[in-house]
């Protein structure tokens, strides 16, 4: 009988510890696989970049594809922070007493953040756009508008008629 028992923990101990290597292993591979995920909302491989799909000169695609990496390793640090910040902000929900002051102070830091995020999001669009001529710039904004629409993300009234 306790040889059973013990056979059974074993047993359980094995899945179990499997089990967690295996969700630690599924997160380090989504994390490293290769896929980033645009302002839009959209996955994309992360050497995949959306104006690769317009017509571009051997020179304008080298310059775009350094902009473009800059950008995502700028949005991608500026994510991290802001995810600390409302880790922060989730933990002072567990003080007690509350302190409200330090809550709207932590609101209103992660605010700040994605303001100045999005405020480098369209700098960056202004930047990629005086790269292009005039019909490569049309394309960029139709693929732009693409990219929210399919995101789930309405922004302009183009994208709000469809």
């Amino acid at each position: 009988m306790k040889s059973k028992f013990l056979k059974f923990i074993f047993i359980a101990s094995l899945a179990l510890n499997v089990s967690v290597l295996a969700a630690a292993g599924f997160v380090y591979y989504r994390h490293s696989s290769g896929y980033w995920v645009t302002p839009f909302g959209d996955v994309v491989k992360k050497d995949y970049f959306l104006f690769e799909e317009l017509s571009l000169r051997p020179d304008q695609m080298t310059r775009m594809k350094e902009k473009g990496t800059a950008f995502r390793e700028e949005i991608d640090r500026k994510r991290k922070e802001i995810l600390e910040k409302r880790k922060e902000l989730f933990a002072l929900k567990y003080l007690l007493p509350s302190d409200p002051a330090r809550v709207e102070a932590t609101i209103a830091g992660i605010s700040g953040m994605q303001e100045e995020m999005q405020r480098r999001v369209a700098a960056h669009i202004l930047e990629v756009k005086a790269l292009l001529d005039k019909d490569q710039r049309q394309g960029f904004l139709n693929l732009l508008e693409r990219s929210m629409k399919k995101g789930g993300h309405p922004g302009c009234s183009s994208i709000e008629q469809n």
